[in-house]
């Protein structure tokens, strides 16, 4: 099987048992964000700040593997144009779910971000990617889609696995892997996924992450850390996430 369509099956079991990524906001947030009130996350714990959105009214938004109902419907509340991009089918359920419990439209594409977009260049004016890329092997590509997709001064937002939690066990206590973390590559690795339920994941290099988006042609503007939300590396306050927002000149 190829491995996108193996994540593909692991995220829709994950969203069955109630993965916190995947419960849709309720209608009481919905109506917050109707009232302004623009509070979507990249990472895990830090909401993205308010200024590296500026005006989303009339704007078209891509959310690149952000379903789930949690982040589209904030942007569609505060009158943007949204377009949803994801691979699992129960993710894209969830945005057609409150997309009709709130009578609001949202296009909505199943997509695989291995693949070309399946969009015209230069139509969109942000890109919004909560950490996913995580998923897949060649982040460059992703970029390089983005940058094509994206207008002239359009925006990119990402959250971004800095590699750290591929190093320890789930308990964060004990160092158990080296870097990179390939599992199509060590068989080892991908054993280890397959035991605990996980996908098929990827560690990524600082250079792929940051230094992709800029080889991909954009200028980064902001940055942020982040750390995983719970968990013993979460207490000792250690970053395992980035948040960007870079501009297509």
């Amino acid at each position: 099987m190829e491995y996108t369509k193996k994540n593909a099956e692991t995220i829709d079991r994950w969203v069955e048992e109630g993965w916190q990524w995947g419960i849709p906001i309720t209608h009481e947030e919905y109506l917050r964000a109707k009232e302004g009130e623009v509070s979507v996350l990249l990472t895990p714990v830090k909401t993205v700040p308010r200024e590296w959105f500026g005006d989303i009214k009339d704007r078209k938004i891509l959310g690149l593997a952000s379903g789930g109902g949690q982040q589209m419907p904030v942007f569609c509340a505060n009158g943007a144009r949204c377009t949803i991009m994801d691979i699992s089918d129960r993710q894209l359920e969830s945005e057609r779910t409150v997309a009709a419990r709130e009578g609001y439209s949202i296009e909505i594409i199943k997509g695989d971000m291995t693949d070309r977009f399946p969009f015209q260049d230069e139509c969109f004016d942000l890109i919004f990617h909560p950490v996913s890329n995580c998923y897949v092997k060649d982040v460059q590509h992703v970029w390089n889609e983005c940058f094509r997709v994206l207008k002239p001064g359009g925006i990119l937002l990402c959250g971004l696995d800095n590699g750290i939690n591929y190093i320890f066990d789930d308990d964060g206590t004990k160092l158990v892997n080296s870097l990179p973390f390939d599992p199509l590559s060590d068989p080892e690795k991908m054993k280890e996924l397959e035991e605990t339920d996980s996908g098929v994941q990827f560690s990524h290099t600082a250079e792929e992450q940051i230094g992709g988006q800029l080889k991909a042609g954009f200028r980064l503007t902001d940055l942020y850390e982040d750390t995983n939300g719970e968990g013993r590396l979460h207490e000792y306050n250690i970053p395992t996430f980035y948040a960007t927002r870079a501009e297509k000149p």
